[in-house]
């Protein structure tokens, strides 16, 4: 692949994540759904152990949907380590901090984390995918009710 053809395919993955984060904290659902592969996997197992690995893009939605629907989100991807590894797949890592509000009611108030999503892509019908996600937090502050 030519120089210009990665810088292309990496500045499209960027937006890609931008829009993951943008359609989760506004909740725009269907959007959210049409960053992920069909068959894409999401594997928040190390911040929730009791929770297997979710699998194809409507459970993805679902789940996420039904976990943070009625709560305030906010998330920031940092400093993206991008590689281009054919045509039509890539992988990256991304810094992020998220920060999490539950309304009125709920055990929880708060929490902030920070870790990195490592994911990977694939290009279909000319237009990038999450493939395969991974969330990761060192630490996360989380303030109870």
């Amino acid at each position: 692949m030519a120089t210009h053809d990665e810088l292309d395919a990496i500045e499209q993955i960027k937006k890609l994540k931008a829009r993951y984060f943008r359609c989760m904290d506004t909740k725009d659902w269907d959007g959210f759904q049409g960053v992920f592969a069909p068959d894409a996997t999401m594997d928040t197992t190390q911040e929730a152990p009791d929770i297997e690995v979710v699998t194809g893009a409507p459970q993805i939605r679902q789940f996420v949907e039904g976990s943070v629907g009625p709560v305030v989100t906010t998330h920031h991807g940092h400093m993206p380590e991008i590689e281009i590894t054919s045509p039509t797949t890539a992988r990256g890592v991304w810094a992020m901090q998220d920060f999490l509000k539950w309304p009125e009611g709920s055990p929880l108030r708060t929490l902030v984390g920070w870790g990195h999503y490592t994911e990977t892509y694939e290009c279909i019908d000319g237009e990038w995918k999450i493939k395969t996600l991974v969330l990761t937090r060192l630490r996360r502050d989380v303030e109870m009710a």
